[in-house]
């Protein structure tokens, strides 16, 4: 996976799901691991898979990991 984009997960909305940046470019809002896998590759990383977006150490996962897609309790 290219390590030249900033890649940035943001925390979870208050209706659920995450806002997906590559390059200062929301891509949009992903529900799950999958939605940020192929916003990635709509983004011209061809080869990529979710066992990469969970795995890379290239993706700034904020409010949380790739486990995360609902806010947290208040």
């Amino acid at each position: 996976m290219p390590g030249h984009l900033p890649i940035v997960v943001y925390p979870p909305s208050p209706t659920g799901g995450r806002r997906v940046r590559v390059d200062g470019e929301i891509l949009g809002l992903a529900m799950s691991v999958r939605d940020v896998a192929e916003f990635l590759r709509r983004a011209g990383m061809d080869d990529i898979t979710e066992d990469d977006v969970v795995l890379s150490g290239m993706i700034d996962w904020r409010g949380g990991g790739p486990d995360v897609w609902t806010p947290a309790a208040l």
